[in-house]
């Protein structure tokens, strides 16, 4: 096969993948993994965890974060897990979280230091969530099973047709790949996951204008130390926070017509 006709076939795949499913803000995805098996994944991922890294034995901090939780859940969308979440809070200093599929969130305390109220820390763990939600593992697994396949035959087209330089094509192909797909693909994520973040706290009646000032924080703790956005995985905090604002006017009317206001302390 000729590498136009590779690239042509591949091209009319990838096309009618892309319609198999469409994540919760209307962006077309391409899915080739059951609920099931990310599900499992899931759960093994997070036991590894726990018997890897020291799990919090502080009271009143478990209670915390499992409060913003327990407010946050009943406005996940139904299909998504139809089983009970697990909650742990890993002593840690990283100022991070996150949630799998099968039920799971982790949240590190180093986040609880920059999460300064219920409400940011509510933007965090929803954002976490709405990877979960908008299936973005699944997503992420997808594309790098297309990636590897396509470019392993690339690679022996280009070898049976003995073109010059192929280390080199496949090089740059490796490069452009990255740069042109996985890390925009990656910051398409995460910017989709504020906004389902920022949508699911205004619903459970967290104030969805402090999602702003977590970034805020979040800048002002890394010291300004991170890569430019174009060689980077998540868009610049800056990016984020005119994103969330650009969304703020429906996530407020979902805070007002929120039959409840969240309330848990620290």
């Amino acid at each position: 096969m000729k590498l136009s006709a590779y690239v042509l076939a591949m091209a009319m795949t990838a096309s009618t993948l892309v319609g198999c499913a469409t994540s919760p803000t209307g962006r077309n995805q391409i899915l080739l993994f059951g609920s099931d098996q990310l599900n499992a994944i899931g759960v093994q991922a997070f036991d590894g965890m726990k018997s890897e890294i020291p799990v919090s034995k502080q009271p009143a901090q478990n209670q915390y974060v499992q409060c913003v939780a327990d407010t946050l859940l009943p406005y996940v969308p139904s299909g998504v897990y139809s089983g009970d979440w697990e909650v742990v809070v890993f002593n840690d200093d990283q100022v991070n979280a996150f949630a799998l599929p099968g039920g799971k969130i982790g949240v590190y305390t180093g986040l609880l230091k920059v999460a300064t109220n219920q409400h940011q820390l509510a933007a965090v763990i929803g954002h976490e969530i709405g990877h979960v939600i908008a299936q973005h593992g699944n997503e992420r697994m997808s594309q790098t099973t297309l990636i590897q396949t396509g470019s392993q035959v690339a690679n022996q087209v280009l070898a049976a047709n003995q073109v010059p330089y192929n280390a080199e094509i496949m090089g740059a192909l490796g490069l452009g790949l990255q740069l042109g797909v996985q890390l925009p693909f990656s910051r398409t994520h995460e910017s989709e996951a504020d906004l389902i973040g920022l949508q699911l706290m205004a619903k459970a009646g967290f104030d969805p204008r402090q999602s702003v000032d977590l970034w805020r924080n979040m800048e002002a703790a890394s010291g300004g130390e991170r890569p430019m956005e174009l060689l980077s995985t998540h868009p610049a905090p800056d990016s984020r926070i005119k994103n969330l604002q650009a969304n703020m006017d429906a996530a407020m009317a979902d805070y007002q017509a929120s039959p409840t206001k969240a309330r848990c302390s620290p």
